[in-house]
């Protein structure tokens, strides 16, 4: 199986496919920052996983060349932090209106070019660490009205709240491509 993290930073979600994966297959671990990635190819040499390949979103090109090639991607996309204001309190104060509108502008275009990674029959996890609606259902729901979207089908979502972790809240929607 080949899974995509599209936005693996220090790479714990990475760590931990490739720990469900038993170390097989192949997960290629993307991020835009590549230090970031150079602290995931530390940590997965320490732990003893080989199944990892990084590559740093520096251009069209590194996403064109994977274009319907993923079984699985997954999208934990930038947003508000909204979800987890629990444990940094302080960057509720820090929270305009611009960039709720920023952010969400940056989801919609994560999701629409790293949807195009998903292979027929695939499947697209898309995740947040918020709880608003705006960051979640809706950019779902914005995504599969889209030409990008067309040939995906929702299969379902998932919140987490407050009550079920310890953080605020996180969502997760589960989509496959036709």
């Amino acid at each position: 199986m080949k899974v995509i993290d599209t936005c693996a930073g220090a790479g714990g979600k990475t760590l931990h496919l490739a720990s469900i994966m038993e170390n097989k297959g192949q997960i290629i671990a993307m991020d835009i920052y590549e230090s970031k990635l150079k602290k995931l190819k530390v940590r997965a040499r320490r732990n003893g996983v080989h199944n990892i390949d990084t590559k740093v979103i520096n251009s069209t090109k590194v996403i064109k060349k994977l274009h319907g090639k993923a079984d699985r991607v997954l999208i934990d996309a930038p947003c508000s932090g909204i979800g987890v204001i629990r444990r940094n309190p302080d960057s509720k104060w820090k929270l305009q209106p611009e960039f709720l509108d920023t952010i969400k502008e940056t989801q919609q275009e994560v999701l629409q070019k790293y949807s195009k990674m998903v292979k027929s029959g695939g499947k697209l996890v898309y995740a947040t660490c918020s709880v608003l609606p705006t960051e979640n259902q809706q950019q779902v729901e914005l995504f599969l009205a889209s030409d990008a979207g067309k040939d995906f089908t929702f299969l379902k979502d998932h919140k987490i709240l407050s009550h079920q972790s310890g953080y605020d809240g996180f969502y997760m929607a589960l989509l496959q491509k036709q």
